[in-house]
């Protein structure tokens, strides 16, 4: 997976509306030729692509080991949605500044996590009711999003609908300057926590026997999971089924028995970073939201995951 990326990431600093050759790309990168368009307009498009990629496969890992189910990942159970609603009162109510959006997807993330969780919790703690009655949450906040859009006003609204597709088109370092420390933060914090993560989804009896505190180690992967993703949302918009579809592959190319975060980071990266060049190339010189690519696929990943666990049933 990480030569993939590699791979991935020197095609897309080659391609563009001009092709530059490898030397090329490895002349601005080295500083020996300068070239606004490698190191100011591919560079941090690519970098978003395999940070923000990175980010929503672990965020998906994490709700895949909280709930332990398959169809727990931020884009299905409501957090995408709840993030998206609170993007768009920074919108329509504020100004809508980067800083706004940020908090605003944060706050509106961890208000829909909050809602699931209480929810969900009825004398002991269910992945499989969280699942539902996140799916439920979920339709809600679409159709609040969707009456939000329509009474904003008509610029407001048209950006609205546009950055609602998730999309890397035009993002630069200003853009990804404050979500990359914080996704490194996020991460280095999980991080620590990876095994008793591991040992939660054994099963609580276990985790507890080995010393696991349950309620801390949940409430932490629900902040750095809404906050993972709540985070790519301000700046790229929700972009669907990378969350869904990372964890699982990478599970199935590590053999492993829970849901790794690694092989789901990097799945995650190779996933974002290759729908986004699809989305380049499709209907090129237009590139595409990369939101349409990663659904499309998410689409008959979920079709085949849905099929597969109805025969183990």
């Amino acid at each position: 997976m990480t030569v993939l990326l590699l791979g991935l990431s020197l095609l897309g600093l080659c391609y563009g509306a001009s092709w530059a050759t490898p030397g090329e790309v490895f002349a601005a990168l080295s500083g020996a030729e300068p070239s606004v368009v490698i190191s100011e307009w591919r560079l941090p498009r690519v970098l978003a692509g395999l940070v923000f990629g990175a980010a929503l496969g672990v965020a998906g890992a994490v709700f895949q080991n909280l709930t332990r189910n398959p169809m727990g990942s931020p884009d299905v159970i409501g957090l995408d949605a709840g993030a998206y609603t609170g993007a768009l009162v920074a919108l329509t109510v504020l100004s809508g500044t980067s800083a706004q959006l940020a908090v605003g997807s944060v706050l509106g993330g961890l208000l829909v996590a909050a809602v699931i969780y209480a929810l969900s919790f009825d004398r002991g703690f269910s992945g499989l009711r969280l699942v539902v009655i996140g799916i439920a949450l979920n339709a809600m906040m679409t159709a609040v999003n969707s009456w939000i859009v329509l009474r904003a006003d008509l610029e407001v609204a048209i950006a609205a609908v546009g950055w609602s597709a998730g999309s890397l088109n035009g993002i630069g370092w200003e853009d990804v300057g404050i979500a990359f420390p914080v996704i490194a933060v996020l991460l280095a914090l999980l991080a620590t926590q990876a095994h008793a993560m591991h040992q939660a989804a054994l099963g609580d009896s276990v985790a507890a026997t080995t010393g696991v505190g349950l309620a801390r180690l949940r409430l932490l992967m629900v902040l750095v999971g809404v906050g993972c993703t709540a985070t790519v949302t301000a700046v790229a918009g929700p972009i669907a089924f990378i969350a869904l579809a990372a964890p699982q592959i990478g599970r199935r190319l590590a053999g492993a028995a829970g849901v790794p975060l690694l092989p789901a980071a990097l799945t995650g990266a190779v996933l974002l970073l290759g729908a986004d060049l699809l989305a380049q190339m499709l209907l090129a010189p237009v590139a595409l939201p990369v939101g349409v690519v990663s659904t499309a696929i998410g689409g008959c990943y979920l079709i085949w995951l849905l099929t597969k666990e109805v025969r183990r049933a």
